[in-house]
C-alpha cells in the first residue's frame, strides 16, 4: 500500500498536493491519503510492511514533529517528503530539487540532535536558535495567524533588523568553554545549514558528521547588518568575522540576559532565556548508553 501523509496547515493552510489526484482515483490506484491531524502516528507506523510505500507531504515543520512522534522507530518501508511546505530548507540541504526523484529520508531522521528548552526535549531537523531567527518565525507565526496567508520571513526580518529587534548579551557555553557576548543579534545550533526559507546560516555545516555548528551573530550597527544581511542567502555572511563566530561541536547552551525568542525548525517559544543543543553524533552516544544501562538492569 502506497500512503499519502499530509499536513493540510503546511504552507500556510493552503497546502497545495497538484501531485495527488481526488480521492477516489487515489483509492482506485491502492492509495490511501491521510491528514496527519487525525492520525496516531506511532500506531500507523506499527501496521507498515517492507511492500508499503509512505509519502509525507509537508515542509520542515511537518517533518519535525513526524521524526518527534516516531524517533526511536525502523521503518520497514521507504519514508519520502515531497517538497510541499513554505521553507523546505531540509529538502534543499540534501539536493532535492522537485518531486521527480525523491529521497528516502529514514536515514536523515534516525539520528537527530535534540534541544531542551523550558523543561522539554525536541528532536530538530535543521537548526535552532534564539534571538532575530526566533523573532522571526513567531513574526511568521502571528501573521499566519492573523491574515491566513503565507508570511514573507525576508520582509519581517528586514523589519526586525531595522528598528524592532532589541540586542540582549548572551553567554554561549560550546563544548564546555565558556564565551561572552554583548549585543547578539542570533545564536543559532545548526544541524542542517538553512533555516528560514533559504538562508544559508551554517554554509559549512555537513549533517552526515553528526556535529554541529553554532553561529553566532553579534555587534555590528543596524546599517551594517541591513547591508550584509541579503548574504546570507548564499552564506557569505560568515566573511564578516568581526561579527560572525562559527563554532563545530556536540554541545551547546545559550543563556540570554533577557527572555527572546526561540525556535526550531520554525516552531517558536517566546520569551525563553536559555536552551540546551546536543548533536547527532552525541545524542546517539548518550542512547547508546541509555540503552545499555537497561539492559544490564534487566539481567
Amino acid at each position: 500500500m502506497n500512503y499519502i501523509l499530509f499536513n493540510p496547515k503546511s504552507n500556510s493552510e493552503n497546502n497545495d498536493l497538484n501531485i495527488i489526484p481526488g480521492k477516489e482515483e487515489l483509492e482506485r490506484r491502492g492509495v490511501k491519503q491521510i491528514s496527519l491531524l487525525d492520525l496516531d502516528t506511532r500506531e500507523f507506523c506499527k501496521t507498515l510492511t517492507e511492500n508499503d510505500r509512505v509519502l509525507i507531504c509537508g515542509g520542515d515543520g511537518t517533518l519535525h514533529h513526524f521524526a518527534n512522534n516516531t524517533h526511536g522507530i525502523d521503518f520497514p518501508c521507504p519514508v519520502f517528503l515531497v517538497r510541499s511546505g513554505t521553507g523546505n530548507d531540509f529538502l534543499n540541504d540534501i539536493g532535492q530539487s522537485g518531486t521527480e526523484n525523491l529521497t528516502d529520508v529514514r536515514e536523515y531522521i534516525k539520528t537527530l540532535p535534540a534541544v531542551e528548552i523550558g523543561g522539554e526535549k525536541r528532536y530538530f531537523i535543521n537548526g535552532v536558535g534564539m534571538g532575530i531567527d526566533g523573532a522571526v518565525c513567531d513574526g511568521v507565526e502571528k501573521y499566519k495567524a492573523r491574515t491566513g496567508k503565507k508570511a514573507n520571513y525576508t520582509a519581517i526580518a528586514l523589519e526586525l533588523l531595522a528598528y524592532k529587534y532589541k540586542r540582549p548579551s548572551a553567554t554561549v557555553t560550546v563544548d564546555g568553554v565558556t564565551h561572552h557576548f554583548s549585543n547578539v543579534w542570533m545564536a543559532s545550533a545548526m544541524h542542517g545549514r538553512y533555516f528560514g526559507g533559504g538562508m544559508m546560516i551554517a554554509p559549512t555545516q555537513d549533517r552526515s558528521t553528526g556535529k554541529m555548528s553554532v553561529m553566532v551573530m553579534h555587534g555590528g550597527s543596524r546599517p551594517k547588518i541591513l547591508t550584509i544581511f541579503p548574504t546570507v542567502f548564499k552564506g557569505k555572511h560568515i566573511k564578516h568575522k568581526e561579527i560572525v563566530e562559527i563554532f563545530e561541536c556536540d554541545e551547546v547552551t545559550v543563556t540570554f540576559e533577557a527572555p527572546t525568542a526561540f525556535q526550531a525548525d520554525g516552531e517558536t517559544k517566546a520569551d525563553m532565556l536559555s536552551y540546551t543543543a546536543r548533536s547527532a553524533r552525541r545524542m546517539a552516544e548518550l542512547e547508546d548508553a541509555a540503552e545499555s544501562t537497561e539492559l544490564e538492569t534487566a539481567k
